[in-house]
């Protein structure tokens, strides 16, 4: 803003300030680690089974992955504004907010829902022309589908809770789902406690009742003395201004989402089609990447969380000095994931079981990935906690226009699919866009246009 110091160092208390991101940023983190772990606990359990159990499930989550595009573009906004409307001490508009959210959360599992129970091959098709992970990952998609369809309320509530100071409950219920999710993955998949063996049936199963259990456990929560809850005879009504405001911020949101998951879904069905080899290590590399990528994302939404707090009381040069600081501690953060993944890569070559083609591709992309992770770092911090957490949600759907569907997208399809490039080559392609847009982000937060309070008086 005017006048003020171009780094605002002295406008944090360092002990509030790290406190505050410790208190947040662990919660989160972990959450984003136990939920991770699901992905893990499926692929190296059914790759224990048989490559072609490990591959399908992969491919066939990729619904759900598209599906958390539309939940969170719409629980991002309801962070976006709760935190800045917490910041204000206004419960009464957060609880709109959190109606907004259940209405529109709720449309969308029923729409993916539908499509996994109705149409599961044509969706596969999308991934794979491979007729045996066709059939697998269809008999997936129509058990899995019903936690599809009640994943979204439980995102809601989750959200609500970490923007009212209660992220410590939300990661609890989080990652007590997941935990149940993985045991369940372990007794359904292999047939243990006298159970038959579901194999990939199993991991569908054992998700869709964790599903049950996370939201049991929001409601129960939810109960409790201080917790915004929503009052269900008023779910239908709402202010129109905050509509307005939440369909401002959202839209820019959804676009960004869809760019991205129905980009990164690109991804995987370029490498799919690319064989069955390619598909497995990408399947195990996409796993090592999300588990890798949990502590960006704590950082990153503990960003979005801190700034909107601070804009939203009216304490602007406050959040933009917490943002500069946020941003910095982003590179850190991704030069040791850098590292870290260069340390894993020897142990996740060895313990996956890959065929011998596979087990190199997957050497390969675990190098790419390590320098891919510098800008996943910084761009998730930067970009989806501190921008977005300041109302400045336009960029990230102009930059991946940009980036991943003007450059990295049409090189991978080139390379793929015109010029046969080698499939390490290919992969490199489809992770050219985090690390490409760096400049990009760094040249945008230093306009500080999203140094601004988004709350209605």
């Amino acid at each position: 803003m005017r006048g003020a110091p171009q780094d605002g160092t002295e406008l944090i208390d360092k002990g509030v300030f790290y406190r505050r991101l410790y208190t947040l940023a662990l919660p989160i983190a972990i959450q984003s680690l136990m939920l991770a772990m699901v992905a893990a606990g499926d692929a190296f359990m059914l790759g224990r089974v048989e490559q072609a159990e490990m591959t399908a499930v992969s491919l066939a989550t990729q619904i759900q992955f598209v599906q958390n595009m539309f939940l969170g573009a719409i629980t991002a906004t309801g962070g976006i504004l709760g935190a800045q409307y917490f910041g204000k001490k206004d419960t009464r508009t957060i609880r709109e907010i959190f109606h907004l959210m259940l209405r529109l959360c709720g449309l969308m599992s029923v729409i993916f829902f539908a499509g996994c129970e109705l149409i599961p091959s044509y969706l596969m098709r999308i991934f794979t022309h491979d007729d045996e992970l066709i059939a697998i990952g269809s008999a997936y998609l129509r058990i899995a589908g019903w936690s599809y369809l009640i994943t979204g309320i439980s995102q809601c509530y989750e959200t609500v809770m970490k923007v009212t100071d209660h992220v410590k409950e939300s990661a609890w219920i989080s990652s007590s789902a997941v935990i149940a999710n993985i045991l369940l993955n372990a007794v359904l998949i292999f047939g243990l406690l006298g159970l038959p063996r579901m194999e990939s049936r199993g991991a569908a199963l054992a998700t869709t009742i964790s599903r049950v259990l996370e939201l049991g456990l929001c409601l129960v929560f939810s109960r409790g003395e201080g917790y915004v809850r929503p009052e269900w005879r008023r779910l239908l009504e709402g202010r129109k201004e905050l509509q307005e405001d939440f369909r401002r911020q959202c839209l820019p949101l959804l676009g960004g989402s869809l760019f991205w998951g129905i980009g990164f879904t690109s991804y995987t069905a370029i490498m799919g089609h690319l064989g069955a080899d390619a598909a497995a290590a990408t399947s195990v590399a996409a796993v090592v990447r999300d588990l890798i990528c949990c502590a960006c994302n704590g950082i990153g939404s503990a960003a979005g969380i801190m700034v909107g707090n601070e804009l939203g009381a009216g304490r602007l040069e406050t959040g933009k000095a917490y943002g500069i600081r946020l941003k910095n501690i982003s590179w850190v953060i991704g030069f040791a994931s850098m590292l870290l993944v260069f340390a894993l890569t020897p142990l996740v070559v060895r313990v996956v079981i890959l065929s011998d083609e596979a087990r190199a591709y997957l050497g390969g992309m675990m190098i790419i990935m390590g320098v891919y992770m510098i800008g996943r770092a910084v761009n998730t911090v930067t970009i989806n906690g501190v921008l977005d957490g300041g109302g400045d949600t336009v960029f990230d759907m102009y930059s991946l226009a940009v980036c991943m569907w003007g450059i990295a997208i049409p090189l991978a399809l080139l390379g793929a699919f015109v010029f046969h490039w080698p499939i390490l080559l290919v992969y490199a392609c489809t992770c050219l866009d985090e690390v490409g847009k760096i400049p990009w982000v760094m040249i945008r937060f230093r306009k500080y246009k999203w140094v601004q309070d988004l709350t209605r008086a």
